[in-house]
C-alpha cells in the first residue's frame, strides 16, 4: 500500500500552517495546499511569488490587502458544512495580507505557473452569489459540489479546485475515475485531497474512506479510513470511491494543476464502474443535499 500518498492530520503542519503541501514536498511539478488559522485580530502576511492562490475561508471571514490597499473582504462562513463561500484568487508574483477580525481558517491553494504561462490573469474576488453549486450522482450517490475554482467559474492560469459535500452513508468521487494523461479526453492533474468529517452528536470522532487503484502502466494503491483533516494525495491512477461512514458527513477540498497547455478538467471513469452512471436516471437525488442547510453542523 502507498501509505506516502495518505497524510494524516497534523502530519505537514510546520510554522504558520496546520496542513503545507508543496509541489516539492509532494514530489510533482503543481499543485498546493496551506492552511492557516489565524485569532482573532490576527494577520498573517503571503508572497505568491510563482504561484496562483486562490484564498477560501474554511472557517470565520478576512479582509485581504494588496500592496497596502484593502482588496476585498470575504464574508466566509461558519464551517465548511454551511455552505459555500466567497473566495479570493491571487495572481502570481503578489503580496497579500489577511487580517481576521474574529479569527478563522484560511486553505491557501496553490498552483506553480511556469513563466511562460504567467500574466493575463488578474486578481478578483469571487462573491459567494457567483459560486456555483451542483448536485451530482443520485441516490446514495449523491453529493454537492461547489465550483469556485473550475475553468468555466473562475479565470486562472492552471489552477483547478472546487469542494464537495458527502452526506453521511453516500459515496462520492464515483465512479473511480483518472485525469493522469493528455488526450482528447482527459487532462494531466495532480489532486489533493482534503477532508473535514462532522461528528457524532456527542462529539463522536467521524471517518469515512478513500481508494486510489492503478491506472495503465501507473501503479498505486491505497485504501486509507480518512478522519477529520486527513489529506490524500493523488499523482496519477483509478480514485475514488470516497465513502462517507453513516452517521459523518464528509467535506473534501480539491485542488488540481498539471502540465497541459489547456486548463481544463477531463476523466476517464473506470471501465468497471462506468455504467453506474446510467443508474442515477432512475434514482431521486438525496434530499440532504439539496437543501445545504440540512447538513449543516455546529461551528
Amino acid at each position: 500500500m502507498n501509505s506516502e500518498y495518505y497524510l494524516a492530520a497534523g502530519s505537514t503542519a510546520g510554522g504558520a500552517y496546520e496542513v503545507e503541501v508543496t509541489p516539492e514536498s509532494a514530489g510533482w511539478g503543481f499543485s498546493s495546499l496551506r492552511i492557516v488559522e489565524l485569532a482573532a485580530g490576527d494577520t498573517y502576511g503571503l508572497a505568491t511569488d510563482g504561484d496562483e492562490v486562490i484564498v477560501v475561508p474554511l472557517s470565520g471571514g478576512a479582509e485581504v490587502t494588496i500592496g497596502g490597499v484593502v482588496f476585498c473582504s470575504l464574508t466566509g462562513r461558519p464551517n465548511v458544512f454551511a455552505g459555500p463561500t466567497d473566495v479570493a484568487y491571487l495572481a502570481p508574483e503578489t503580496s497579500v495580507e489577511l487580517a481576521s477580525a474574529a479569527g478563522g481558517r484560511f486553505a491557501l491553494c496553490g498552483a506553480r505557473v511556469p513563466e511562460q504561462a504567467a500574466g493575463g490573469v488578474a486578481s478578483r474576488h469571487l462573491p459567494v452569489a457567483e459560486v456555483p453549486v451542483e448536485l451530482r450522482g443520485a441516490g446514495q450517490s449523491s453529493r454537492q459540489v461547489r465550483n469556485f475554482g473550475t475553468p468555466d467559474t473562475l479565470p486562472a492560469s492552471k489552477i483547478i479546485a472546487c469542494e464537495v459535500i458527502t452526506p453521511a452513508g453516500n459515496w462520492s468521487s464515483y465512479p473511480a475515475h483518472k485525469h493522469d494523461e493528455t488526450t482528447a479526453s482527459e487532462s494531466e492533474l495532480e489532486e489533493i485531497y482534503y477532508f473535514e468529517i462532522a461528528s457524532g452528536p456527542d462529539g463522536q470522532p467521524g471517518f469515512g474512506f478513500m481508494r486510489t487503484s492503478s491506472s495503465p502502466g501507473r501503479d498505486i494503491d491505497l485504501l486509507e479510513e480518512v478522519h477529520d483533516r486527513d489529506l490524500v494525495l493523488v499523482p496519477y491512477g483509478w480514485h475514488g470511491p470516497c465513502v462517507a461512514a453513516p452517521g459523518f458527513d464528509m467535506y473534501y477540498l480539491n485542488v488540481m494543476a498539471g502540465p497541459g497547455a489547456e486548463r481544463a478538467w477531463k476523466i476517464s471513469d473506470h471501465p468497471d464502474h462506468a455504467w453506474v452512471r446510467g443508474t442515477w436516471e432512475h434514482q431521486d437525488p438525496d434530499p440532504r443535499i439539496v437543501d445545504p442547510r440540512l447538513i449543516a453542523k455546529d461551528a
